[in-house]
């Protein structure tokens, strides 16, 4: 069970990990020991988090988030492979977490009256740069 919040938490046969040979330090040992961690989490499929949640954490994950509606969070920093699991699940539970803050909504205002001249003559002035940057008429004719 791996706890989000005090309200919502996850169940083990939602994440599943896979160890691999990691790409980080450790010198020789790196070539015969799998330290590197691909926790899996099954986002789509989950009960415990609700559908708004789940859209914000598919739009968070980005490219971690597979066409089968899992995200896939890959750790291979230390040499330990129980580190790399602790880190793996950190990140997983960071990324639920900003997942669960709900965006407040833009209110449209209107522009103020001083703002919409400052902007007008600004239009203005860009326009006379412009303007001066037309053909060169000769004086001599």
């Amino acid at each position: 069970m791996l706890r989000i919040n005090e309200h919502l938490s996850i169940a083990d046969w939602e994440l599943s990990e896979n160890f691999t040979r990691s790409q980080g330090p450790g010198g020789q040992n790196v070539n015969k020991v799998e330290t590197a961690v691909e926790l899996r989490f099954e986002a789509e499929r989950s009960p415990h988090l609700p559908a708004p949640i789940k859209a914000r954490l598919k739009r968070l994950a980005g490219r971690r988030w597979t066409l089968d509606g899992a995200v896939i969070i890959r750790a291979e920093e230390t040499r330990s492979q129980a580190r790399n699991r602790e880190m793996a699940r950190e990140r997983l539970v960071e990324l639920i977490r900003q997942a669960l803050i709900a965006p407040k909504r833009r209110v449209a205002t209107k522009p103020t009256y001083g703002s919409t001249l400052r902007r007008l003559k600004a239009k203005a002035v860009r326009g006379d740069v412009k303007a001066g940057r037309g053909r060169v008429e000769d004086a001599d004719d």
